[in-house]
């Protein structure tokens, strides 16, 4: 029974109805069934939406930074107050534990888009090169396409740092969780938002996606995803030579040095891969292990997989729900099943259903070793609960643990623990990826994130957000 039905976009302050009668599905990952409707847009909806967001453009980008920041801190505080509403949907839509919906995807949204207040005068601040004062402006119009893995979260890393900046959006929330994009419109413009700020099509990537990737009045485009979409939005833009920030996959290692806690290891790597059911680009997927304590970190993984309770996402105890989708469902079996093909040692989990349950999208909780660094499950992003044990010769050392940690192509995070922390602190230096975290240091909200290599470029959160969405001027007297 479909509880949210939808026939509209937002466009130019006023929802306004879809043009076609198509819908497309938004599913339950527990249940299987469809719990919403969202307009399947087109790219003369695209147009409409960037007319608007280019006639607004010049009046928004000339308030005042502390005016957008008021705005966002307003809109911070009515997130926090429609926490239930918003955590519920989400665990519908993505299947992530209830418990975990409140303070993650309504939470960490929270924090992100009051933090824009505490940025955004200071992205402004202008610089004396000699007879040159270097000053900030607005980029434009810009175009944001998120992801589904955290709706609410991803949609507001890149709204929000663009409003801050004084452009002006056309957005494409996925269309596989696109429900909380609805109650953020009504927060924003509860919060004084002016008509045609913030323009939102809703709709699938190929249609909606390039339409705004390809869009000749759309100045810069902000992308999460996977890498193989990536690459298609960077080719599609270079026609206009227009600014891209991408944030895709990652593969992310945690190196254990030889005198870790394997305890505290296991603790952190299987919280990695359960939280969201594993599906985060940062995710700690690749433990990079010394062979002589290689046994006593899989016992001990073993013994904090054993504590997981799969289930129920709406269940206050459930420590990890469903993946997504039936399609992301097939993908993550199908590379558990690859991992088993080419020899890797199944310490426990597996393709099938997690015991006691019959429908859903759910996998268990899964963990190999002796992986390879030439296994698919070893280069492959899984976005799933898949974790790798990847052994390292003792003698080689840190150099050993370093080449393994970097033999992707992603870079996006990672993590080192040691007991030794100048040592952790060195090998963390070597890695090259966006986000290091050193002995579980904790995830800070206001801290660049984004990626090395294959995993993108360009950095969300904090001030450097804001910046991404800035052009530099120089004035010289």
């Amino acid at each position: 029974m479909s509880d949210y039905n939808f026939d509209v976009h937002h466009i130019n302050g006023a929802w306004v109805q879809a043009e076609s009668s198509e819908r497309i599905e938004v599913i339950d990952a527990a249940t299987e069934e469809v719990i919403g409707r969202i307009p399947a847009g087109t790219a003369k909806e695209v147009d409409t939406a960037v007319k608007a967001a280019r006639a607004a453009f010049d009046s928004w980008s000339t308030t005042t930074p502390e005016f957008r920041g008021n705005l966002l801190k307003a809109a911070s505080e009515a997130i926090l107050a429609r926490t239930e509403e918003l955590a519920v949907i989400q665990s519908r839509e993505v299947g992530t534990p209830l418990a975990l919906s409140r303070a993650m995807h309504v939470g960490l949204p929270s924090v992100t888009v009051g933090s824009q207040n505490d940025f955004v005068g200071h992205a402004f601040d202008p610089e004396i090169i000699g007879n040159a004062t270097i000053v900030k402006e607005a980029i434009g119009v810009v175009g944001l396409i998120a992801p589904w893995n955290f709706p609410l979260q991803q949609v507001v890393a890149k709204v929000a740092p663009a409003l801050a900046a004084g452009c002006t959006i056309v957005l494409k929330p996925s269309e596989f969780a696109p429900l909380t994009t609805y109650a953020l419109i009504e927060i924003l413009e509860a919060a004084g938002l002016p008509a045609g700020v913030l323009n939102v099509v809703f709709g699938d990537g190929p249609t909606v996606g390039e339409a705004i990737v390809t869009h000749p009045d759309i100045d810069m485009v902000s992308f999460t995803g996977s890498t193989a979409v990536g690459k298609r939005i960077c080719a599609l833009a270079a026609d206009k030579v227009k600014r891209v920030a991408l944030e895709l996959g990652g593969k992310s290692p945690l190196v254990v040095l030889p005198d870790a806690d394997v305890n505290m290891v296991a603790q952190r790597v299987v919280g990695a891969i359960t939280l969201n059911s594993g599906q985060a680009c940062s995710a700690l997927t690749r433990i990079v292990v010394p062979q002589s304590r290689l046994a006593e970190v899989e016992s001990a993984i073993l013994a904090a997989v054993a504590t997981i309770k799969v289930g129920d996402p709406m269940s206050e105890d459930t420590a990890m729900g469903p993946l997504v989708s039936e399609r992301q469902l097939g993908r993550v079996r199908a590379l558990i099943d690859k991992g088993i093909a080419e020899g890797a040692r199944l310490l426990t989990g597996g393709s099938g259903l997690p015991e006691g349950l019959t429908k859903g999208y759910y996998v268990q909780p899964t963990v190999f070793s002796d992986v390879t660094i030439d296994m698919t499950i070893a280069q492959e992003e899984i976005f799933g609960p898949v974790m790798s044990i990847q052994p390292y010769d003792d003698a080689l050392g840190d150099d050993e643990a370093v080449r393994i940690a970097n033999a992707t192509v992603y870079g996006l995070a990672a993590a080192v623990m040691g007991a030794d922390v100048a040592r952790a602190n060195a090998v963390a230096r070597r890695i090259r990826a966006g986000q290091v975290e050193v002995n579980a240091g904790a995830f800070n909200p206001i801290a660049p994130f984004g990626g090395y290599k294959q995993s993108g470029h360009g950095r969300e959160l904090g001030r450097h957000a804001v910046e991404e969405y800035l052009e530099m001027k120089a004035l010289l007297n």
